[in-house]
């Protein structure tokens, strides 16, 4: 009779000891509801500062280098994947570390938080805008999809306007044609939102990727009470 094979013990080590610059194994957390419910490696984690300030959207590879330098202080939110890297040589025993959607990071050097003070402005591209008007035409009311939509300036270069937040809205094409290169009141057309100028926070929701519910309830909690977001985010899935 064949003697029984024990399992290889395995040890919840400390992240030095991953090898993030390996190909990891990646499966989804054990419980029945992960297995039904697993998540891509597309999946994007959010990265905060040990204060809990968010600060950016990082990949699972980035998550792993963070663990391996160190820099993870504390982690909260869903339990996404476990990645699996080498053996330790000297304990024989192999790492694992679980990587949940929220992770807080230690350090400054690098730092995009360093930049969301007041007087920081995040770049502006359709992606966003769009986004911050939940895919409405702010002169129609209609929503539409990205390829329909454009970006309007309230006030036209033509007449001194600027490329800017607080002077651009999404609008659909027939209405950016009907006003064409006059303000909304000489076109004789009603601006639906005035536009505004995203916080830190509100630009690192409207950049996200499939947003999970815990990511977006971190995120919402840093958004100014009166901004705007709040109602729309009630009204139109974004």
């Amino acid at each position: 009779m064949k003697p029984k094979l024990q399992a290889k013990p395995q040890l919840q080590a400390k992240p030095p000891l991953l090898d993030w610059r390996d190909d990891f194994a990646v499966v989804a957390r054990d419980d029945l509801a992960a297995m039904a419910h697993g998540y891509p490696l597309s999946q994007q984690i959010l990265r905060t500062d040990v204060s809990g300030m968010p600060l950016e959207w990082v990949d699972y590879r980035e998550a792993a280098r963070l663990y391996h330098t160190d820099q993870v202080a504390y982690t909260c939110g869903t339990l996404l994947y476990r990645l699996y890297g080498g053996t330790c040589a000297r304990t024989g025993l192999r790492t694992i570390v679980d990587v949940n959607s929220i992770i807080a990071t230690l350090g400054t050097s690098g730092n995009p938080g360093n930049l969301r003070g007041a007087s920081y402005t995040p770049p502006l591209n359709n992606q966003t805008l769009f986004r911050r008007d939940a895919y409405l035409c702010l002169y129609c009311g209609a929503r539409f999809t990205y390829s329909l939509l454009s970006r309007d300036h309230v006030t036209p270069f033509s007449r001194g306007g600027h490329d800017t937040w607080s002077n651009v809205v999404s609008a659909c094409r027939r209405c950016n044609n009907a006003k064409a290169s006059r303000t909304p009141e000489q076109a004789g057309m009603q601006l639906l939102a005035v536009p505004f100028t995203p916080t830190y926070a509100e630009y690192i929701f409207l950049k996200g990727r499939r947003v999970l519910a815990d990511q977006m309830e971190y995120l919402i909690a840093h958004f100014p009470r009166s901004s705007p977001l709040h109602e729309r985010m009630q009204r139109w899935p974004m």
